[in-house]
C-alpha cells in the first residue's frame, strides 16, 4: 500500500509551501478513501512518495488515468494567501491503494 503525491514543477514552490501543499493533498485523499484501505495502509507504515509533473496539464492527465484505474485522487487548489495566485492547482494525491495499482499510473515519474 502507498500514496503518491504529484507536485507541479513549473510553479517552483519554496520547500515550505510545497510541504504544506503535499500535506493538504495527503490528508484530503485519506479523507476520501475507503476506511479498510486506509487501515491497511496505516498498518504497513503509511508509505508516501512525492513526485514531480511538468505542469497543470500533465497533472490532470495523471488524474484521469488514476480515476480510470479506480484510484482515489485529491487535487489541491491554493487559497492564494502567500506564494501563488488564488485558485492555483498545486498538487494532487493518489491513494492510498495497492502499490502495484498506483505504480501502473505513476511509476515512471521522478521523485522530488
Amino acid at each position: 500500500m502507498k500514496q503518491v503525491i504529484l507536485v507541479r514543477e513549473d510553479l517552483k514552490l519554496p520547500k515550505g509551501k510545497m510541504s504544506a501543499q503535499v500535506a493538504h493533498a495527503a490528508v484530503e485523499a485519506v479523507l476520501k478513501s475507503d476506511k479498510d484501505k486506509v487501515k491497511k495502509w496505516r498498518n504497513e507504515g503509511m508509505m508516501k512518495i512525492v513526485v514531480k509533473v511538468k505542469d497543470e496539464k500533465e497533472l490532470y492527465k495523471y488524474k484521469q488515468n488514476a480515476e480510470d484505474n479506480g484510484l482515489i485522487t485529491a487535487v489541491i487548489t491554493d487559497a492564494g494567501h502567500t506564494v501563488v495566485e488564488p485558485g492555483t492547482v498545486t498538487c494532487m494525491a493518489i491513494g492510498p491503494d495497492d502499490e502495484d495499482k498506483i505504480d501502473l499510473v505513476t511509476g515512471m515519474l521522478k521523485i522530488i
